[in-house]
């Protein structure tokens, strides 16, 4: 039976292949790599970069054309009308190829856009009368109200590339970065400013590091008050990195690019925090403390805009202090203080109430992350969550919304259990933080975006039996309407193909300190039990990630390999994310450890199926998961005949510092830890087919770490095959050369595993 209150029909994923291979024929139409890249997309019109007005009147979301999935449009649902529209079309703004800068470029390869076109962010103005969005480095600005001949306006016509662009809380002023500096812009005066004057090479104004954007999830280095009246602002000086020479080479040229790319073990950027007037251009500095060698991981403003709330992390990530900082001195107070025997998870779960002074913050004190209730002195109130689940979603923002009048607050969690997400509710006055309420029902996973006085929500689910659908629903759960139901129905386009796809079966192993191992399993097409089948094992295992997730998964290279024969197998094995500290942590101090432990026991238990062939067992991973697969073929040779390992580290010597310390410490520190977590020592047992790829302009997981492997095998005189893509970054699969990589990846493992 359909709960009425949440995202519609829910169907069993058996009753989905036959409803829809009934409407469209027994036999499914040829799934090709080529179609997973063409438009439009399988899984269907999918949304993004979701919000809600602050007025509450619509929804707004990018989503890609028809045509062309990977350009991105920005659309609204009308919460009056009950009418989906398209607000701004990219490609009549800007018809032909964007022309990105290197630093646009480098921010995209972070936030893992590259692959994307359009209007990727955008931002409302307080009132929520008018949305504000980069496009090609220009920057443009819609007022929803103005008649639909002339919408948008182009507000500056620059040479320079605008990044980052956000309207003042209190309306009529733009803040952007550009060249290494911030600007801000009255809108009604038509006048631009110089915030801040300095950057330039190793000095960059408003913008964040390089580790702040790949390792902290912190893609902005400025934040407004909440009147208006300030700018607060990182200035990063890289100086102290020491500038190494990095190599991209294309198809047709090597450039050289002078990097200052922070190594573990070495110097971090310095960083300054400073509060601009908006008025007068005045700077107040920030006292961040005697030791400078911290990180600046989140900034926030109080409700008053009057202090500052700063999270300092310590450089050996195992103290997190949050500091209130007074806006006209600059002198900060400590408030809280966490403190770990590991390390400490950064996450965005700091959300003031503006009718008391209270804040609600995350820690996973207990071993589990939960919420807290604090005054503003610092003194803990209550805890309004409690057991052996966590708080959290994949954007590390836990707290969707806040009703004051009512005390009630919304956040999403894995209490039903650490495959699923949902929406809960508790009260911030709780007597019992183990009792919450769960709100959503339909079993999957729930992405919640909440409006600003907590009256509705808006829900993307998905589960093994729905491709994502977005839905508007009341704080109580009941569904209100549509935005994109995304029917699996004959029109669907995933429907020709859905016949032969294999749904994931779900299951546990328990690992060798007791802890629950979760993994899915892929059936081949037309699969005989009385058969024997090569098997792959699709590994990613490293931290803050989950695999095992009950979402949708329909036609993808999963698909791919199924179709081809083969059974795949992915296990989420200890040191991943979302089950709590017991379960993260043993890796550290030496990594490619206990995760090679928990994959080969899966890999075992994999052989062991009357159904798998145990001579042909493969495993392939891309980045962790790539060295992982490196690992898991020097460490297991008799379990693992084929790997393919794509843009892996072999030498985390080699990897930036906020990461690879989070985990390792210092290798000054730690010198045994990193010698036997590099793949490098346990190359000489090498034994099966083994195939390496890389982008040669992978400026994430630098090219350097695959050669040191080549390197490494040609000394120890091992056969192997390489596939190096030039001009090509870390996210490469997600783009064109995707193409070519999984016909890559297909062919070398029906050329080894297959009889």
């Amino acid at each position: 039976m359909t709960d009425s209150r949440n995202s519609g029909r829910y169907l069993a994923p058996a009753l989905v292949a036959c409803a829809v291979a009934t409407a469209t024929g027994a036999n499914a139409a040829e799934l090709t790599i080529d179609r997973l890249f063409d438009a439009p997309a399988l899984a269907g019109p999918t949304i993004v970069g979701l919000k809600i007005s602050p007025d509450g009147a619509r929804v707004t979301y990018l989503k890609g054309k028809a045509e062309d999935k990977d350009r991105l449009d920005l659309w609204e649902y009308n919460i009056h009308d009950g009418q989906a529209r398209v607000l701004v079309d990219s490609k009549a703004l800007a018809p032909k190829q964007e022309k990105l800068s290197d630093e646009e470029l480098s921010r995209r390869e972070r936030q893992r856009t590259a692959a994307l076109s359009g209007i990727l962010e955008y931002t409302f103005a307080p009132a929520g009368d008018a949305v504000l969005f980069p496009l090609s480095g220009k920057l443009f600005y819609y007022q929803l109200a103005t008649p639909k001949h002339k919408p948008v306006v182009q507000l500056i016509d620059t040479h320079g590339f605008l990044t980052d662009a956000t309207v003042s809380p209190a309306g009529g002023y733009i803040a952007y970065v550009r060249d290494q500096n911030l600007y801000g812009y009255d809108i009604a005066a038509k006048h631009e400013r110089a915030l801040t004057t300095d950057g330039g090479g190793p000095i960059k104004n408003g913008m964040a590091e390089f580790v702040a954007q790949e390792e902290m999830d912190r893609s902005t280095g400025y934040w407004w008050a909440p009147d208006g009246k300030h700018i607060a602002f990182a200035r990063v000086d890289e100086t102290p990195i020491q500038v190494t020479e990095r190599f991209e080479i294309a198809a047709d040229n090597v450039a050289t690019f002078a990097q200052r790319y922070p190594i573990t073990g070495g110097p971090n950027a310095q960083i300054k925090l400073g509060i601009i007037d908006v008025a007068n251009g005045g700077i107040t500095w920030v006292d961040l403390g005697v030791d400078q060698d911290i990180y600046l991981a989140r900034v926030n403003w109080l409700p008053d805009g009057k202090s500052l709330a700063i999270q300092r992390e310590s450089r050996n990530q195992r103290r997190l202090d949050l500091l209130f900082a007074d806006i006209d001195t600059g002198k900060t107070r400590t408030i809280l203080t966490e403190t770990s025997n590991t390390w400490i998870d950064l996450n965005d779960e700091l959300s003031f109430l503006k009718n008391s002074r209270e804040f609600i913050w995350a820690s996973n004190r207990d071993g589990y992350t939960h919420l807290y209730l604090y005054d503003y002195d610092g003194h803990l109130i209550r805890q309004l969550t409690a057991g052996k689940w966590v708080v959290d979603d994949f954007r590390k923002h836990a707290v969707m919304g806040v009703d004051e009048k009512s005390r009630t607050v919304y956040f999403t969690a894995t209490e039903k259990g650490p495959t699923e997400r949902h929406l809960y509710r508790t009260s911030l006055d709780t007597a019992d933080p183990l009792k919450v309420q769960r709100i959503t029902q339909n079993e999957g996973v729930h992405g919640i975006a909440m409006s600003p006085d907590a009256r509705f929500y808006i829900d993307t689910f998905t589960s093994s039996a729905q491709p994502p659908q977005s839905s508007l629903h009341s704080a109580d759960g009941a569904l209100k309407a549509w935005l994109l139901e995304n029917r699996l129905d004959a029109q669907h386009p995933d429907a020709a193909y859905l016949a032969d796809n294999s749904v994931p079966e779900v299951g546990t192993l328990t690992a060798a300190d007791g802890q629950t191992l979760y993994y899915q399993l892929f059936k081949p097409l037309h699969f005989d039990p009385s058969k024997r089948y090569p098997a792959i094992v699709d590994v990613y295992g490293g931290p803050g990630v989950q695999r095992v997730l009950n979402s949708w998964h329909g036609s993808s290279f999963t698909q791919i390999l199924t179709r081809s024969g083969y059974v795949v197998f992915a296990l989420d094995n200890r040191g991943s994310a979302f089950r709590g500290t017991a379960f993260q942590s043993p890796i550290h101090r030496r990594l490619g450890d206990v995760e090679v432990t928990d994959q080969v026991q899966g890999a075992r238990w994999l052989m062991a199926q009357s159904f798998v062939d145990p001579a042909r067992i493969g495993v392939w991973g891309w980045s962790y998961g790539g060295y992982m697969t490196l690992n898991l073929m020097f460490k297991a040779p008799d379990v693992f005949r084929a790997g393919v390992a794509g843009a892996p580290v072999t030498d985390f010597a080699l990897y930036d510092t906020h990461y690879t310390e989070r985990y390792l410490d210092r290798p000054q520190d730690n010198p045994d830890g990193y010698a036997a977590s590099s793949v490098l020592p346990y190359a000489k047992d090498l034994k099966g087919k083994l195939l390496v790829m890389h982008g040669m302009a992978d400026d994430n997981v630098l090219f350097l770490n695959s050669t040191k492997l080549f390197r490494k095998l040609q000394d120890l005189s091992k056969p192997f095959d390489v596939m190096v893509y030039p001009g090509a970054k870390h996210g490469l699969m997600r783009q064109n050369d995707g193409r070519h990589g999984y016909k890559m990846v297909l062919r070398f493992f029906d050329e080894n595993l297959k009889p």
